[in-house]
């Protein structure tokens, strides 16, 4: 079944379907139809149901089919396999749902600025806001599309946000519920035939990750790396690449007003340089502080007429007098806000850049235990890209009373569906053939874990990674660190060298020294369990612990 084709026809009728509507047009229609409400400041605010506040991992599917599956790795727990007959149900039922909407909302965009691998991606849709969410933040189409790696193949995307699923005729088919039946909702992919569905999912973010999956599946077979990672261009023209998990402070680091930012999330990096895959950024606002992060609040709350705005606010506490609370989690820790990169004061309006000098891996250790900037060798930066290291915190999961360490693989592992060598072995590639440094940033807790110590400060961090980038800690002196086995710094310019090796900043040294083994011992156990005997020995010997 040739389902782009029954897509396009279905797009003929002209008299329901808006296709590449104005911007200020979908912002008004997403007033209009109470999918989101203006703020008195300009910005767009809607509140998404308990169920869809951030991603569903677990209805999350990738179609399994002998043309592919091999490239997959599927022993792991976020490549959930999904049999094509249920596949081609949820699209029937799709299209069926779209071809009795009152209103469908068609974009023609495009997924990465660099237009050798561009992937056009068709987005079909009954929900104006989620059609003004992918204005915000997939790219206008190039004129010269037609020398993609992708051009004839678009990608096709149908997103039926608050549509649910009859759990009767997918039952045994999706995955089952506490009460035993089918889960309503699903976010699947079919790499080989070029389709996602988003259905029942209102989280913004499940179209956002989405495309990001697929992308992340299909460059590295053109010999690109695809990153989960910010990027930012130095007044020299010198790039940095920062990767890191959610809350790792990759967007905050990565909009320094000193910097023109080429991107916040999502890139590839080729012989070409680095590209930015998006048009706009998709920050947490959770405790977002104005004065810290003024260039992030700016383009989410700047007071224009809501009309030429349209930044989308997910779930964020809003009083009857159209003031907000961004410290306030009631709805959930996972506010969102997404916008487009021309709302930032100084960003690279191509977004695309060199090959990057520097590349920082963050992570925030809530065990207090990891120095807040390393220096990585060749091995050490494939094993701790392969790991993926933050930190789950007390009180933000039932059941979690005490800081855990949490491995990710490549700063993303829900969105890297490949094998691993097929992403480590282009890291070595790229970092090797550009000479390109390597640090490791630590984000999180000094003097003691999480409850004792506390977070790093932003301005600090800020310093150190500016010496990282300027080559300024390229000319200082390094000490080895016993247990993680990085090279730690013991001077940096604008920071005081007193915090700089961690077990300086506790006041009970035993204690520092337990808790660094409880760590090292973590990360021994998720190698074995994840990696021993799948890489090279010289890898293995770089894990702590080992």
């Amino acid at each position: 079944m040739d389902y782009h084709q029954r897509t396009e026809d279905l797009l003929k009728d002209y008299k329901r379907v808006v296709r590449n509507p104005e911007r200020k047009f979908l912002i008004e229609e997403s007033v209009v139809t109470k999918a989101a409400m203006a703020l008195p400041v300009g910005t767009l605010v809607t509140w998404t149901p308990p169920e869809s506040t951030g991603r569903s991992p677990k209805d999350t599917y990738i179609v399994k089919r002998p043309a592919s599956e091999k490239t997959i790795d599927w022993d792991s727990p976020n490549n959930v396999p999904l049999d094509p007959d249920t596949f081609s149900m949820l699209t029937e039922d799709a299209l069926a749902l779209l071809s009795v909407k009152k209103r469908v909302y068609a974009l023609d965009r495009v997924v990465g600025a660099d237009t050798n691998y561009a992937l056009p991606v068709l987005t079909v849709t009954d929900n104006s806001l989620s059609g003004l969410f992918v204005d915000n933040m997939f790219r206008k189409v190039p004129g010269d599309i037609g020398k993609s790696a992708f051009a004839g193949k678009p990608f096709l995307l149908l997103a039926l946000p608050y549509e649910k699923l009859d759990k009767s005729r997918y039952q045994g088919k999706l995955r089952k519920m506490e009460d035993g039946s089918a889960s309503n909702l699903a976010v699947a992919m079919d790499f080989d035939n070029r389709i996602g569905i988003v259905f029942g999912s209102a989280y913004m973010g499940s179209i956002k990750k989405l495309i990001f999956t697929v992308m992340n599946y299909y460059l590295p077979d053109l010999g690109i790396l695809p990153l989960h990672c910010s990027a930012n261009e130095g007044p020299d023209g010198k790039c940095a690449l920062l990767l890191g998990l959610s809350g790792t402070g990759k967007t905050t680091l990565s909009a320094d007003p000193e910097r023109s930012l080429v991107g916040d999330d999502e890139h590839g990096w080729s012989d070409n340089g680095v590209a930015n895959f998006e048009n706009g950024c998709y920050a947490k606002l959770i405790n977002l502080n104005p004065e810290k992060e003024p260039e992030i609040f700016k383009a989410s709350f700047h007071a224009d007429h809501y009309l030429s705005h349209g930044s989308i606010v997910e779930n964020v506490m809003v009083y009857p007098d159209g003031t907000f609370d961004l410290d306030d989690d009631r709805f959930t820790p996972n506010s969102r806000v997404s916008y487009p990169l021309r709302y930032l004061s100084n960003y690279l309006e191509s977004a695309k850049t060199g090959h990057p000098s520097t590349v920082l891996f963050l992570t925030a250790d809530a065990y207090g235990v990891l120095p807040p900037i390393s220096r990585l060798t060749a091995d050490q930066a494939k094993l701790w890209f392969m790991m993926g290291y933050t930190s789950k915190l007390a009180g933000t999961e039932t059941g979690v009373t005490e800081p855990q360490a949490t491995f990710s693989r490549f700063f993303g592992q829900p969105f890297m569906p490949r094998n691993p060598e097929d992403y480590t072995n282009l890291l070595e590639k790229y970092t090797e053939k550009y000479e390109t440094s390597v640090f490791l940033v630590n984000t999180g807790w000094s003097g003691g874990p999480f409850g004792v110590g506390k977070r790093m400060d932003i301005n600090a961090t800020r310093a150190m990674v500016r010496a990282a980038m300027n080559g300024s800690l390229d000319k200082v002196e390094y000490t080895r660190d016993p247990v993680f086995k990085v090279e730690i710094p013991l001077s940096c310019p604008g920071v005081d060298s007193s915090i700089l090796v961690p077990k300086n900043t506790w006041q009970d040294k035993a204690a520092f020294d337990k808790m660094a083994e409880k760590l090292a011992g973590q990360f021994k156990a998720y190698f074995n369990k994840a990696f021993a005997g799948k890489v090279e020995k010289a890898l293995a010997d770089q894990c702590p612990g080992m």
